[in-house]
């Protein structure tokens, strides 16, 4: 019998649909259990890491813990003693925040209710002392802010940042790095910048040299790259991502989950780009779920349209384009099928089509997320109006995600530090 190999271990905290622990897995890592707080989301993770009879196998879920949705404040009042014998027994404690309220895309408020998480994460942090730290945000989370909570664009001496504070609170026990990742650089078919946060535990030598992980990354990402047979030099495009799911190369027919849909009968015709077979993966002539079309009314076809006659294909809607096509929504632009697309939000009319008068599918943003097809996503497609707030629907969860392959490429990285 061969010797097991030891897969290092890991908790996502506000984990969403598991966009950061498919990587981690994928990279080796063998997950303990997600924290989740919506269960749209959580409906997603359980069904590909949990349910799966071969994939479950990546997760050891305590007994203690029950396999549902849960917010950190309710770990932390309800399973602080569990959570206290885990101490020092967990190579990775990884996390996404919410991000809204460091978002140059949102009002940006110091006093956004959704900033104290960050704390609750910190809090669990210092219960279970994980071996590694891994916090992922916005750019926003470096910037300071203004007098009044007011967004601003300088350094960070216009006001103390989140991340300030967050390298001020692991500072005593951690080796704390910070920088910008783009998941571009990383065969994700997006620009996509975030900054991530890596603390490593100090020894009881505080004066050791810590080797800066992110150089280690920086360093592997050719090989990442070359494993995946994709380019280094060159970023994957909107069209090696998707191309093979246009409507013209397949069948349309009446969607069986929804019935007042039509749907994509994907039939994979001619040369696959590399990228498309990696996502293609091992589905085994299946269909993905989530190709269902938007119904669109015949005035939102044109409007898109004309859109596309005043856009260039990878650029955002300039305000003069808006200002004459009556559109008062901040940011559209059209894709370009030769380039990457821009940051997949969770506004699934962030960003049109490049060839068809359409929005994507959920799983032509999942594509360009670097979810492969067999992962499937739960739960409603879109919501609205005030139930935004409390619904996480399948857009919203991947707009939300961590591109699985940033993440892989992070595990790997990190594994030679646990």
């Amino acid at each position: 019998m061969g010797q097991r190999i030891y897969r290092p271990t890991f908790i996502d905290v506000f984990a969403g649909c598991g966009g950061l622990s498919l990587g981690l897995v994928n990279s080796n890592w063998k997950g303990l259990f997600a924290i989740e707080r919506s269960p749209d989301a959580f409906k997603t993770f359980k069904a590909n890491f949990l349910d799966s009879s071969i994939r479950k196998q990546n997760f050891d879920w305590p007994s203690w813990l029950p396999q549902k949705n849960m917010d950190v404040s309710y770990l932390l009042n309800n399973y602080r003693s569990e959570l206290i014998k885990l101490r020092d027994r967990v190579d990775l404690m990884a996390g996404g925040p919410p991000c809204q309220g460091f978002s140059f895309a949102g009002k940006r408020s110091r006093d956004d209710p959704r900033n104290k998480l960050v704390e609750k994460y910190l809090e669990l942090v210092e219960i279970v002392q994980p071996r590694i730290v891994l916090i992922e945000n916005v750019s926003g989370i470096a910037t300071g802010y203004g007098r009044g909570g007011k967004k601003t664009r300088g350094n960070l001496t216009c006001g103390e940042s989140a991340a300030d504070s967050i390298i001020a609170a692991l500072g005593h026990d951690y080796h704390v790095f910070l920088d910008r990742l783009n998941a571009n650089d990383f065969g994700v078919p997006q620009n996509r910048e975030r900054y991530f946060f890596i603390g490593i535990r100090r020894a009881p030598n505080q004066d050791e040299k810590v080797l800066n992980p992110f150089d280690l990354i920086k360093k592997n990402r050719g090989k990442f790259l070359e494993d995946k047979n994709l380019s280094i030099d060159k970023p994957v495009s909107v069209g090696q991502a998707i191309s093979d799911l246009v409507n013209k190369n397949n069948r349309i027919m009446g969607d069986i989950e929804f019935p007042r849909f039509k749907r994509i009968w994907y039939v994979p015709r001619g040369r696959l780009s590399n990228y498309q077979k990696l996502m293609r993966g091992n589905l085994n002539g299946s269909q993905p779920c989530s190709l269902r079309l938007a119904n669109h009314k015949v005035q939102t076809i044109s409007r898109f349209q004309k859109i596309r006659t005043h856009c260039k294909p990878g650029r955002t809607l300039s305000d003069a384009g808006k200002e004459k096509l009556g559109i008062k929504k901040n940011s559209i632009r059209v894709l370009s099928k030769d380039l990457p697309s821009g940051t997949i939000t969770t506004l699934p009319d962030d960003q049109l089509h490049y060839s068809e008068n359409r929005i994507l599918t959920v799983r032509e943003q999942a594509r360009l997320q670097s979810f492969p097809d067999w992962f499937v996503f739960e739960g409603k497609y879109t919501t609205g109006g005030n139930q935004r707030r409390v619904e996480c629907p399948r857009y919203t969860q991947i707009g939300n995600a961590v591109p699985p392959f940033v993440s892989e490429a992070i595990g790997r990285a990190l594994k030679r530090l646990a």
